[in-house]
């Protein structure tokens, strides 16, 4: 019998320059997550290393020390956990990548849509994916997508076609004008357009202390219509929440957008 609800979690970091640091923020998060009973829990793009230096020196491969304690911190929780990092890519750049490992489950995406926007450029430095992930966890369908690509709803629709129920979405949201309410307007339309849940795990807000800014907070849950169930500040913190799952098939079947061809 599948299963009707998901305990899931954002564990909102502030990630920083120092892989170790990170890595011991994210584990904590991790296990206060699991401690709630959280069964995957979700961490920020760039959980490894923040976006203020130079990526390719720091960066693993899957089967490195980071990958590797979140690995084990996973198996030895029980939990699924799905984190943002950056792995060597064959060019000389690297990949900004999403773990996601646990129980059953044994995958990565490698974030499609790059953040050349706003006078930033982040294909300089980092190589494009190029297909869309999703993976089974315990019966449920789990889509992957990373912040900017909140902005191509042809992407999540893509994985609610492929069958997923949750989509995780990490993400490192630049602050500037607009850019909050632009998080508020992509979550809401994303979840809307896929008519799946939605769980946005940004990084917490810091003191700019780099070329750009490095997250807004607010990460949160957003359900199948479009509404904001959970959400938290821009502090570093843990939001958990229990998805309905059987709320998909009833949205979808009273509002089959889905359903449409053109």
């Amino acid at each position: 019998m599948a299963q009707r609800m998901m305990r899931v979690a954002a564990a909102q970091i502030s990630s920083g320059p120092d892989v170790g640091e990170n890595l011991a923020s994210a584990l904590a998060a991790v296990e206060r997550a699991a401690a709630a009973g959280a069964q995957l829990v979700a961490l920020p793009e760039a959980a490894m290393f923040w976006f203020g230096g130079p990526l390719a020196p720091i960066a693993e491969p899957l089967d490195g020390p980071y990958a590797s304690a979140l690995r084990a911190a996973a198996r030895r929780l029980g939990v699924v956990i799905v984190a943002g990092m950056f792995e060597p890519a064959a060019d000389g750049r690297v990949h900004n990548t999403l773990l996601a490992t646990g129980p059953g489950v044994e995958t990565f995406y490698r974030k499609i849509h790059l953040y050349d926007a706003f006078g930033a450029r982040e294909s300089d430095t980092v190589a494009p994916g190029d297909q869309y992930v999703h993976f089974n966890f315990d019966g449920v369908r789990i889509g992957l997508a990373t912040c900017f690509d909140l902005r191509f709803a042809r992407q999540f629709s893509a994985l609610a076609h492929a069958g997923a129920q949750l989509i995780v979405a990490p993400a490192s949201w630049g602050e500037g004008p607009g850019k909050t309410q632009q998080w508020d307007l992509v979550t809401r339309a994303r979840a809307a357009d896929s008519q799946c849940w939605l769980l946005a795990c940004g990084q917490a807000w810091r003191q700019p202390q780099a070329p750009a800014p490095l997250g807004v907070g607010r990460s949160r849950i957003v359900d199948p219509l479009g509404e904001v169930r959970a959400q938290l500040s821009t502090a570093p913190d843990v939001l958990v929440y229990d998805v309905d799952l059987e709320m998909i098939a009833d949205v979808r079947a009273r509002l089959p957008l889905l359903d449409a061809t053109l």
